[in-house]
């Protein structure tokens, strides 16, 4: 159970890390096309939510690495949780089921994550 956690927390962390540096650094105009919802967003929300999901991948992966301060492994997961939460919420408001699908197996993940760091596999 404990190499699945450390699977699952780098692929989540590759993902949130990736989405994370594409919300904070492209303009907002450049994710329109592919990213309908950040219309309902102002361009400093959409770089805090990449900052988000940015600080969150890095909080997956480096405190487990370098064993400084490895609670915060289970803080961010959760963190990534509740952030896929509002994700999921603001998507079925703007009636996109498929990204609510995607958000909804993220939190999941995440959930996972939180579940077996917070108690049968801690660091």
């Amino acid at each position: 159970m404990n190499v699945f956690l450390w699977v699952l927390q780098a692929v989540l962390a590759v993902v949130f890390g990736l989405a994370g540096i594409m919300h904070s650094t492209r303009p907002k105009e450049k994710l329109r096309p592919m990213l309908p919802w950040v219309e309902d967003f102002t361009p400093a929300q959409i770089r805090l939510i990449g900052m988000v999901e940015l600080l969150g991948a890095l909080g997956l992966f480096l405190p487990a690495v370098t064993g400084i301060a490895p609670i915060l492994t289970p803080l961010a997961a959760t963190g990534l949780a509740v952030t896929m939460l509002g994700a999921a919420v603001t998507h079925t408001r703007r009636k996109e089921p498929p990204a609510v699908a995607v958000n909804v197996v993220l939190l999941a993940l995440a959930a996972v994550i939180a579940w077996g760091r917070f108690g049968p596999h801690p660091f």
